[in-house]
């Protein structure tokens, strides 16, 4: 691999590999792009692109969808396990963070978690925050250090709303992130028809597709169980007046029901471009995948290892599609869609 950096641009070529990625860390704009001649690349050998690192499971929220049943009883990673994870990632030539909970700005040592990830390792480090814990320094350290920030859309929706004026004050970059069930899909259709002066200020709206896990998993939430998917997905893509970004975990919604070039979204890359690792130093290709499979345990320089030899990263990169999405004529776009949880594939 061959790098070329500067305080804003970043390069990575991958001649063996035939390709290079470009990355702007000031407006976080990322393309992988592959040589003349040869196909897109499948996965990265030398290390995920993005990190997926849950720095705490403390929440004071309780809310019944969430997937990794976080409460008030969570434990923190300490600082130290974090910087150890830091100076693999630094090695691989990791390109962001995307740091979860819980509650991640809530980390006692939140705001040295921040520096240490942009100043010492040049990495540029996101959050998603349900909204609370958002002190003045917190703001300020976040518009110095993060790429974006992404507030949780959870009912009562004014709580989101205080915590994107409050980052929007500091001129922090902010995303909302909208869980989609067939319940919630009903406020996300309004949202889309009818959208509030706030949706005009933010960065752009992030909308996810809800998974049934967690301790109050609940399978009749499930966004196919709604008649109005389509309905959505025509309005989302319709509509120009403010930014829409939908998770990989939405690729089938995306491949059935719009007409968007293929070019303009990537079926899911758990494993191939990005990992996670939860709080207590487990390594997964994706962070649903926790609590449901055993991960690999980080240890000082054992990552990448992880990365390119371990049993769920290899066996996520070689998975099998059943015979229906073979023969799938959008089968070339989505993959098969979700290779972990196929019931919330929209498609079916």
């Amino acid at each position: 691999m061959v790098s070329k950096t500067n305080s804003q641009y970043v390069i990575h070529r991958y001649p063996t590999e035939h390709y290079l990625t470009f990355f702007d860390r000031k407006s976080g704009f990322f393309a992988r792009v592959e040589h003349n001649g040869y196909p897109e690349p499948f996965w990265s050998p030398a290390g995920p692109e993005l990190m997926d690192i849950s720095i705490t499971n403390w929440c004071d929220r309780g809310c019944s969808i969430c997937y990794r049943n976080s409460n008030s009883l969570g434990k923190h990673m300490s600082l130290d396990d974090y910087e150890r994870i830091m100076v693999q990632a630094h090695k691989m030539n990791v390109l962001q963070v995307a740091l979860g909970g819980g509650n991640p700005n809530q980390h006692p040592d939140f705001i040295n978690i921040l520096r240490l990830t942009r100043e010492k390792y040049g990495i540029v480090p996101s959050y998603t925050t349900n909204g609370r814990g958002l002190a003045k320094d917190i703001l300020q350290t976040s518009k110095d250090y993060c790429g974006a920030v992404a507030v949780s859309a959870y009912e009562p929706y004014q709580e989101m709303e205080k915590a994107i004026k409050l980052l929007l004050k500091y001129g922090v970059k902010t995303n909302i992130h909208f869980v989609l069930t067939n319940k919630s899909v009903n406020y996300a259709i309004n949202w889309l028809a009818h959208p509030s002066t706030i949706l005009n200020e933010i960065n752009s709206v992030i909308f996810l597709n809800y998974k049934p896990l967690g301790k109050f998993q609940n399978r009749s939430l499930l966004l196919r169980n709604s008649d109005k998917i389509k309905h959505f997905f025509n309005l989302a893509v319709r509509q120009n007046r403010f930014k829409i970004g939908f998770d990989s975990c939405l690729v089938s919604g995306i491949a059935k029901f719009t007409k968007i070039d293929p070019r303009f979204f990537d079926f899911c890359d758990a494993g191939r471009f990005s990992m996670y690792i939860s709080e207590d130093l487990k390594m997964f290709p994706c962070s649903f995948m926790a609590g449901k499979y055993p991960g690999a345990s980080v240890d000082k320089n054992n990552i990448l290892d992880a990365w390119q030899n371990g049993v769920l990263f290899k066996s996520i990169r070689s998975r099998a599609y059943d015979e229906t999405c073979l023969a799938c004529s959008e089968f070339g776009i989505c993959k098969g869609g979700c290779p972990i949880f196929s019931e919330i594939n929209v498609c079916r």
